[in-house]
């Protein structure tokens, strides 16, 4: 099949929808699919080239289109970025033979006059969310809380495939030693290192884990990787019992990870994006690690994982989460049941079953 995955964001962005889009494109062309990723020119930090960036091998076209980068400007210029961007796609693909339109953007997709299939990560349901999912062939979600989240806005089951986000599992297959990553990392080699590893954003729970940092023994070290750099500032003079390592590209992950005793995944229960509809990228990065996880016990996480895999504790609940820290540290059992599990979840595993489900449409 040719498949063209539209996708309206920076190439590359350190952001994890860039993961996942990269990553998504890379299997679909490992499993023998001709792919065309188009992205508009916007400017990125980033100088590395993408397939470097990501650590792509399995090389496929990106299409980079010419747009006013206006996404700096508030809410007004993402939509002004994304009606310019939606009109550059419609003419690139003008005359343009492909059998599937693949891309995440409800805004860009719903200029769209050719049939195209609309990947949901969030449960909006705005106008042009309805209109959108009204339209779409199928809708890929990432969850079955958010099927049962479109299901119930009255969208038919059948036009709904739900696959959990993945994991490019060799990159996880030979990260550093533990010293080798703490030197690097310059962490110390006598703590008991707890690290979490993402943004900084509110439901990601990571006030809880402040919190519970102040809670554990002299031993135990919590380690952040990531946030903007003014988080990263502000939160290092509230929190100088917490090492923060600031943003660390996407392909230092599994060596950074190599540095924890134990993995902390701490979202809260207060947002339904959270508890319902994620699947987040570092569970599947966490479980591919081999070391022991704390995470919070929500439907979203259950989805993929149970008290087999991990240490799953009350989520907003500081004292919970640094006595589930605290059981975690050791639990090597956990550790490798839930590195079993992940071999489930590759992205060739992710794309072969969302291309089952489009079949009828090719």
């Amino acid at each position: 099949m040719k498949i063209v995955y539209i996708a309206n964001i920076r190439m590359p962005t350190e952001k994890a929808h860039g993961v996942q889009i990269m990553k998504m494109c890379e299997a679909f062309t490992q499993l023998g699919h001709e792919v065309e990723l188009v992205v508009p020119n916007r400017k990125t930090p980033i100088a590395e080239e993408p397939f470097l960036y990501y650590g792509i091998t399995a090389r496929f076209a990106i299409t980079t289109l010419p747009v006013w980068d206006t996404v700096g400007y508030g809410r007004l210029g993402f939509l002004l970025e994304s009606v310019l961007f939606a009109r550059a796609v419609r003419r690139h693909l003008r005359g343009k033979a492909f059998d599937v339109l693949y891309g995440r953007d409800d805004l860009v997709l719903s200029g769209m006059s050719a049939p195209y299939v609309w990947e949901s990560h969030t449960g909006a349901w705005n106008s042009m969310a309805q209109k959108v999912a009204r339209s779409a062939k199928r809708i890929v979600v990432i969850s079955q809380g958010l099927k049962d989240f479109y299901t119930g806005k009255g969208v038919p089951a059948e036009k709904i495939i739900v696959a959990h986000d993945g994991i490019d599992l060799g990159q996880f297959a030979h990260p550093q030693s533990k010293e080798q990553a703490r030197a690097r990392l310059g962490l110390p080699f006598d703590k008991k290192i707890v690290m979490y590893i993402g943004r900084l954003d509110g439901w990601k729970g990571t006030d809880t884990l402040l919190d519970a940092s102040k809670l554990l023994p002299g031993d135990f070290l919590v380690a952040i990787i990531g946030g903007e750099p003014q988080q990263v500032t502000e939160l290092s003079a509230r929190y100088p019992n917490v090492r923060f390592l600031g943003f660390h590209p996407y392909k230092e992950l599994a060596d950074n990870q190599s540095a924890a005793d134990v993995l902390v995944l701490p979202n809260t229960g207060r947002d339904e994006i959270s508890s319902r509809f994620t699947s987040p990228l570092k569970l599947f990065s966490y479980m591919a690690s081999g070391i022991p996880m704390v995470v919070s016990d929500l439907p979203s996480i259950r989805e993929v994982l149970d008290e087999n895999g991990a240490v799953f504790v009350t989520p907003d609940d500081a004292p919970a989460l640094a006595q589930g820290i605290r059981s975690a540290f050791g639990r090597d059992d956990l550790a490798r049941h839930a590195h079993a599990v992940v071999q489930r979840y590759s992205w060739n595993a992710r794309v072969g079953g969302i291309l089952g489900g489009l079949e009828q449409l090719v």
